[in-house]
């Protein structure tokens, strides 16, 4: 028994993993390891001769074990750094399976890296070309992607390699259904994002296609959430059957439908099917794109490929954080950086949800959307209260099992946003968890005085006009856009850039300097103001600002203004890693309640000078000082999975929370005990 361990000596540069290898396949490759001068050697299954058991040959004879056990190819086709000449110079190919007909030539070109794929791609790219090979494979032991080669510069993911035994048309015409699906979820199964699959769509195709890369790739994401919704049905029955403790191999069901959105060898049938699908979305999902807007991706072969990329990558039932960082990748990145809006962590909408703690009968808005996290957290929420199983999470994102209380919730939340691809991203995601009806307008929130000039728009009028309707219910006064009756407000508004039109300025109090009005002002304080006439006297807010607003001399005029009108609740710091790699800044959440003595008016917050206020700080954002996410590890190393399969984030956010609703039950804050002093 060898004393080497693979799990310890592939993690040694931290780059490469074994994730992808079943364990008795790690056991059997581990076993053949030999100690030689305090040293792991290992006999290789193909030269057989014994080399020095580095992480990168230990994926290699992983990989081996698997061409020869798995897919059954005869070790006489198989060749170890296998030597391809490009021109003068000759390179090693890790390795390669020769045709069967014709061993001079080859039939597959695997590589195994450290890099990251995007790296890989094109070395692969390279051996393919001057080899002519059809097929190649990248793996770095967790991430693995399979290659067609369509022409000289272009490879197609596809989801497998043939066996000996079979056909390239063979994989790409299998069968895929959702239960497929979920057992090949790319971002589950290889913690693959859909930013780097997105990204490696862009190399490959998008960034030559001539078209709005954003609106294409919205598109096909917009299609393939509506192909995995037709099949609700199938995934019912498979959490059915994995409820009664079957495991996902197990499950079984003749009827399961065929998923449409996928490759097929066939391009021109690809582009066919993609495009009826688009039809029929956009008719269950209006106004997100207009009804005659086409998929403006010409070149059969160019969409087939993206649709390769994407068609293994599970949406519904993900989370939204998977969803979210594509998006914020998409949308024009240096335009909201110029306005300081980056979509909000959702770690942080997930403890601000939880300390303003929803309920049924309350009407909750954003008036800095982006992709209203806030709203649909909140949705989630108050959902898992209507079912009596506490917080709801991603599985509700599906039409088909909302109950009526929870279909009438969704009436009763908000969005707001005044940039028009946030919008239709926030409706997108909203119309599907809502059953088609969504709040999310494109308004600009601080210009309320000409809201009304929207409904001489009719292409506004077509898509915003019923959720507008609903928001104009909820004024304080059916002759002004300035004041409603909110019970919460959760907004993570622009806090880079001024605000300088005179016109908008003059509308806020906050704008005023020894009773003059200033030239400009960030945008950030007049979304303080606008905020709290949002609210409903005794009304909650969330608030996430830049921690100067709190301690700067300059600002002390603001701080006096939000106590005048509010009961500081709590001020929680996040960690100053908490949104890069967009931006640096210190930033904090501020959580207030509106005064009210009133019981006719709200719940009661009567006013006082000398209260108890909650201050928590977050020391683990989720992310490390280049931005990139860190996520929770089992005692081992290993990566840890929720119960759906995805990676945690490690992030003591919820732990504030939990200490924050321990307080407030205390202090006997109206939103988290009732009249009698209970818990709600």
């Amino acid at each position: 028994m060898t004393k080497f361990k693979i799990a310890e000596l592939v993690k040694v540069e931290n780059k490469y993993d074994i994730t992808l290898f079943a364990k008795e396949r790690i056991d059997f490759i581990e076993s053949r390891i030999i100690d030689k001068d305090e040293k792991p050697y290992i006999k290789c299954l193909i030269r057989e001769k014994e080399v020095l058991a580095k992480p990168e040959e230990i994926i290699q004879q992983l990989i081996l074990d698997k061409l020869l056990n798995q897919y059954d190819y005869p070790p006489e086709l198989i060749r170890v750094l296998h030597p391809v000449q490009f021109g003068r110079e000759v390179k090693q190919a890790d390795i390669v399976i020769l045709n069967k007909t014709d061993k001079s030539s080859i039939y597959c070109v695997i590589e195994v890296k450290k890099h990251k794929e995007r790296d890989g791609l094109e070395q692969l790219r390279s051996y393919t070309n001057a080899t002519g090979a059809p097929l190649a494979v990248w793996t770095n032991g967790t991430q693995i992607t399979y290659f067609l080669r369509l022409k000289p510069n272009m490879l197609k993911p596809i989801r497998d390699i043939p066996t000996y035994n079979q056909t390239i048309e063979d994989v790409e015409e299998r069968s895929f259904t959702y239960l497929d699906l979920m057992k090949n979820d790319k971002l589950a199964k290889e913690r693959k994002s859909l930013k780097e699959l997105i990204q490696l769509m862009e190399d490959e195709v998008l960034a030559n296609a001539g078209v709005d890369v954003f609106e294409e790739v919205f598109k096909l994401i917009f299609i393939k959430l509506y192909d995995e919704m037709e099949s609700s049905a199938d995934r019912d029955e498979i959490e059915r059957q994995l409820s009664l403790n079957f495991k996902l191999d197990m499950v079984n069901y003749p009827g399961f439908r065929q998923l449409e959105f996928r490759s097929r060898g066939d391009a021109h049938r690809t582009k066919e099917v993609i495009t009826k699908l688009f039809s029929k979305a956009k008719e269950e999902w209006p106004g997100i794109f207009d009804e005659g807007e086409p998929i403006r991706i010409s070149d059969e072969n160019h969409l087939d490929v993206c649709v390769s990329f994407l068609e293994e990558v599970k949406l519904f039932n993900s989370n939204l954080q998977v969803i979210d960082e594509a998006f914020e990748y998409l949308v024009n990145k240096s335009a909201k950086g110029e306005k300081g809006q980056y979509f909000t962590p959702r770690n942080v909408i997930d403890m601000c949800v939880y300390i303003l703690n929803p309920k049924e009968d309350e009407f909750m808005i954003d008036t800095a959307a982006g992709s209203c996290g806030f709203t649909v957290h909140t949705i989630f929420n108050v959902w898992g209260k209507l079912r009596g199983k506490g917080k709801a999470n991603f599985s509700n994102f599906s039409n088909k099992r909302k109950t009526k209380e929870q279909e009438k919730y969704v009436n009763q939340v908000f969005g707001i946003d005044f940039d028009e691809k946030s919008v239709r991203v926030a409706r997108t995601l909203n119309l599907i968890a809502g059953d088609g009806n969504t709040n999310v307008l494109h308004l600009n929130t601080l210009d309320y005085e000409r809201w009304d000039e929207k409904i001489k728009d009719e292409v506004w009028v077509e898509t915003y006009l019923a959720g507008f309707n609903r928001l104009k219910k909820l004024r304080a006064s059916s002759t002004s856009y300035k004041d409603f009756n909110f019970d919460i407000v959760m907004a993570n508004p622009p806090f880079a850039g001024d605000i300088k039109d005179s016109r908008i300025i003059h509308k806020y109090y906050l704008s005023q300097n020894k009773e003059k009005f200033v030239n400009k002002i960030s945008r950030d304080v007049l979304f303080i103001e606008r905020n709290l006439d949002f609210l409903k006297p005794g009304g909650r807010m969330a608030i996430v600002l830049p921690q100067g607003r709190y301690n700067n001399t300059s600002d002390e005029r603001i701080r006096e203004y939000i106590l005048e009108k509010c009961r500081l609740i709590a001020v929680v710091g996040l960690d100053v890693n908490t949104f890069k790699p967009h931006t640096g800044t210190k930033t904090s959440v501020l959580f207030v309640q509106k005064w009210n003595d009133d019981p006719k008016k709200g719940v009661i917050c009567s006013k006082k000078e000398d209260y108890s206020i909650f201050f928590g700080v977050s020391e683990q954002s989720g992310k490390d000082n280049s931005g990139n996410p860190v996520y929770e590890k089992n005692k081992d190393g290993t990566i840890k999975l929720d119960e759906h399969g995805h990676l945690i984030i490690k992030s003591d956010l919820m732990d504030v929370a939990k200490q924050f609703e321990e307080w407030a039950k205390k202090e006997k804050l109206s939103f988290w005990v009732n009249k009698d002093g209970q818990s709600r």
